[in-house]
């Protein structure tokens, strides 16, 4: 059967992501040393991404802008194909002036990596980046940056911050905010099942290969993954999403392929499917 595919997790690296591991690795341009290909412009990869797109007859894309500060090169690919993008832009609470930016540069949602910066959801200054926004992907669970440790660069990221818990009095207090936990939680399965269930404005992606299910007891596989969370968070909080993020590889078909599958193997109805692999992204995306 042929679904209409909307893609919630996209990475998109820009001109300005190149340069920062560049910067970081002190040589004048990684993409040979990673095998990718090094955008010219942000407008050049936008068209990219549309080409990618088209050719794999996915209709919609959350883009993520994967530095912080990067929100300019998102807004680009938004303006230049408003009907076919959203956009997230990763933010460190941390840095200075970064409420204010937020309130004026990101065109839809934040992206928070707590492990990775090292900070509390309940830190007053997550707390008022998150006040400024409608969507937040939080990252829970196993962090695992390949591009990072392919270059040999540090990965001091703090796991104490990781878990989807962590989230429920956030989601509680700002319900007029869409949260969205990655990856099933990365690990933090159950956990994520648990705020799911008890904020409605919390959704589950299903982005990337989910090898987390490695760390599960028994023999979990993704259909199991899938009926679960049908079973909790419901059919209209589930998103899907590939993670793809660098050309040549472009966009990943075959984390697709398995998620149909195990959507199948789940037992779910057409209208479910359907629901997952895109109705429930531009129901987001038209919310905002």
């Amino acid at each position: 059967m042929s679904y209409e595919i909307a893609d919630a997790h996209i990475h998109f690296f820009s001109p300005a992501f190149f340069r920062s591991l560049a910067e970081q690795k002190k040589v004048p341009e990684v993409g040979g040393l990673l095998g990718w290909e090094v955008p010219e412009t942000s407008e050049a990869l936008a068209d990219r991404w549309l080409a990618e797109m088209d050719a794999n007859n996915v209709t919609q894309a959350m883009l993520i802008a994967s530095i912080p500060g990067d929100a300019a090169s998102v807004n680009v690919a938004v303006t230049r194909h408003p009907s076919r993008f959203g956009a997230l832009c990763l933010v460190n609470p941390l840095m200075p002036a970064v409420v204010e930016n937020v309130a004026t540069e990101v065109p839809a949602g934040v992206f928070l990596f707590p492990a990775m910066h090292r900070y509390s959801l309940h830190d007053d200054r997550a707390r008022a980046v998150i006040a400024q926004a409608k969507i937040v992907y939080v990252h829970c669970g196993v962090l695992s940056v390949g591009f990072r440790k392919k270059l040999g660069l540090p990965c001091p990221f703090d796991m104490r911050y990781s878990n989807p818990i962590d989230l429920h009095a956030v989601a509680l207090e700002f319900p007029q905010v869409k949260f969205v936990i990655p990856h099933f939680g990365a690990g933090y399965f159950r956990e994520a099942l648990m705020v799911a269930d008890l904020c409605p404005n919390v959704y589950l992606d299903t982005s990337s290969s989910n090898s987390w299910i490695r760390y599960q007891p028994g023999n979990m596989t993704l259909a199991d993954a899938f009926r679960k969370a049908l079973e909790v968070a419901g059919p209209g909080r589930i998103l899907f999403g590939s993670d793809s993020s660098f050309f040549p590889r472009g966009w990943v078909t075959p984390v697709f392929e398995a998620q149909v599958k195990a959507l199948n193997d789940a037992g779910a109805s057409p209208e479910t499917i359907q629901a997952v692999l895109a109705g429930n992204l531009r129901s987001l995306l038209n919310a905002k």
